[in-house]
């Protein structure tokens, strides 16, 4: 197979992460989680207490913001100048803010042109909310993931309730639906699907079958 940019987008809580990492491990790809980038960036935000509707504080500040992955124990974790924030960057306090950071179009420029460098070289999958329609419009594989936002919601509470016991279903559920709403009609980049892109619903799917039908799609291809 001839090297291609395996790009794949979708809401929250289909399984789009884990998908895109086991499809990456199939093909020995890099693995690129660009929702990983904006909520380091929240991170960095939140604790210098700089608002997002600070814009020339943000801008100020986007030069001093370093992301890179490094793996640790085999799974590739986010670093924010330097400091492992995996764990950080995954709780309720990021996710319940990038939303509203994710939306703001200097972030997203700033983000957009370092995630297009990395691509260059192709060999990478690259998951997101944009990157079939913005990122790499012209990704030789572009796939939306989605699911029903109920059966969504019931998978992220059983990721999260074992680090969060305070956390409830219907929290995740409300979380879910605001993140939908935003992500969908936010000004830049909304999360919708690409033209040629391959919709995958994941709603009956455990994550080897929608790996493996990924798999299939693009070994048909190419």
């Amino acid at each position: 197979m001839r090297d291609i940019i395996i790009a794949i987008d979708g809401h929250s809580g289909c399984g789009k992460s884990t998908t895109s990492k086991l499809v990456a491990e199939h093909f020995n790809y890099k693995y690129l989680d660009s929702g990983a980038m904006y909520r380091a960036i929240t991170l960095y935000l939140l604790r210098n207490k700089i608002s997002y509707d600070n814009e020339d504080a943000i801008s100020n500040n986007l030069s001093n913001i370093i992301i890179t992955f490094k793996y640790v124990d085999g799974n590739q974790n986010t670093f924010l100048n330097n400091e492992n924030v995996e764990k950080e960057i995954r709780g309720d306090k990021i996710s319940n803010n990038v939303s509203k950071y994710s939306s703001i179009s200097i972030i997203r420029e700033h983000l957009v042109s370092i995630q297009k460098e990395m691509g260059k070289r192709k060999k990478i999958v690259i998951e997101g909310r944009d990157i079939t329609t913005v990122v790499f419009p012209d990704a030789e594989i572009k796939i939306f993931m989605t699911a029903d936002i109920e059966v969504r919601a019931k998978r992220r509470f059983e990721d999260m309730k074992n680090n969060n016991p305070e956390v409830t279903y219907s929290d995740v559920l409300e979380n879910l639906s605001e993140r939908d709403s935003k992500d969908s009609n936010r000004k830049d980049s909304p999360l919708r699907v690409a033209d040629e892109a391959i919709v995958i619903d994941t709603s009956d799917l455990e994550i080897n079958e929608q790996t493996h039908k990924i798999i299939d799609i693009i070994k048909n291809k190419f």
